[in-house]
């Protein structure tokens, strides 16, 4: 059984793959933006998660996220859930967040980072001049980036499994309750890629949407690209 971290993991598409994989038997820790929030996933507690608080859009809280991820022993995998998808800090939660976490949680297994077929709309020269603080930034660029970095870790950790989902547009608080997809597949291949033992779900550097291989945009998997997104996220 695997020790699998999620983040953004008191609602919506984070809260199903906790419940599922918990259900699968195996060990499990959500993630809550604050003390409050921890109430949404008291059931989950009950049923033996341990727990991580912090803002995802604060770098010193996301920081303090790292430590106690870190205190809590190494993880399996890590699937980097937590999103928005409007206000002034997406550039915070979805690509300067995961990156911080990467760079710092001891390194796990296996990474999953979730992307959207949006990423296709984000355009690689908009890192010159991005506030990489969040306070600008469009959610198609922030997924693109999110996208381009889960490559990029695939390349240069070969000893972990990195892979982007697209979970498809289902019907949670962000997606609308008349999202169209699946909500059940919608969170299927994290889980599958995060804890299987199926030689798919054991690839790297991939794009998946329900299970299946795609291609990404074309920047995703330009080594030049990778390069200079890592040493904007860096500085």
């Amino acid at each position: 059984m695997a020790r699998v971290l999620i983040t953004g993991s008191a609602d919506g598409l984070g809260r199903l793959a906790a419940k599922t994989l918990l259900d699968d038997g195996h060990e499990v820790v959500v993630h809550a933006r604050s003390r409050d929030r921890l109430t949404a996933v008291q059931d989950l507690v009950d049923r033996g998660a341990a727990t991580v608080v912090g803002d995802l859009s604060d770098v010193r809280e996301t920081r303090a996220i790292a430590d106690q991820v870190n205190a809590l022993g190494q993880m399996d995998a890590v699937i980097h859930n937590a999103g928005v998808y409007t206000g002034p800090r997406i550039l915070a939660v979805n690509t300067v967040a995961p990156y911080l976490l990467t760079a710092l949680v001891e390194r796990p297994a296996r990474l999953v980072y979730l992307s959207s077929s949006d990423h296709r709309g984000g355009h690689p020269g908009r890192l010159n001049g991005i506030d990489w603080t969040g306070a600008t930034g469009r959610y198609a660029d922030s997924k693109l980036f999110v996208t381009t970095l889960a490559a990029a870790v695939a390349r240069l950790w070969p000893d972990v499994l990195s892979n982007a989902v697209d979970p498809g547009w289902v019907p949670t608080r962000m997606g609308g309750p008349g999202a169209p997809d699946d909500l059940r597949l919608g969170h299927l291949t994290q889980e599958w890629l995060a804890t299987s033992k199926d030689p798919q779900a054991r690839t790297s550097g991939n794009y998946w949407h329900h299970q299946r291989r795609i291609e990404p945009h074309p920047a995703v998997h330009d080594q030049s690209f990778q390069d200079d997104l890592l040493a904007a996220l860096a500085r």
